[in-house]
């Protein structure tokens, strides 16, 4: 069964920067696509960045050029990295499987930007 532990949030100030991590066990990690999500209070979960599994990316148009996502296939690890936060990316952060997520969630971590 896949388990997914997300960490690294926190509260930070505008223009300011975090790193999230994602450890995966329970699967093969280097053959599935995976993506970082989130859902803010009263909003549906939104796709936020996803890699395949040979490398590609993609991102949600509200965090092109600020947002990086990345992985370790050897730590069976999947990171993303925020630069320039604005208020607007305030939510819980998940990591999952992409296009197609797995059954189960993580717990998430709580991202909070404000002055």
């Amino acid at each position: 069964q896949v388990q997914l532990v997300e960490s690294g949030g926190g509260l930070v100030q505008p223009g300011g920067s975090l790193r999230l991590s994602c450890v995966v066990s329970g699967i093969i990690f280097r053959i599935y696509g995976m993506g970082w999500y989130r859902q803010a209070p009263g909003k549906q979960r939104e796709l936020v960045a996803g890699m395949s599994r040979f490398g590609a990316t993609n991102y949600a148009d509200s965090v092109k050029g600020r947002f990086t996502i990345f992985r370790d296939n050897a730590k069976t690890t999947v990171h993303l990295q925020m630069n320039s936060l604005k208020p607007e990316d305030t939510a819980v952060y998940y990591c999952n499987s992409h296009p197609d997520t797995f059954g189960s969630w993580g717990q998430g971590t709580q991202v909070t930007v404000s002055s």
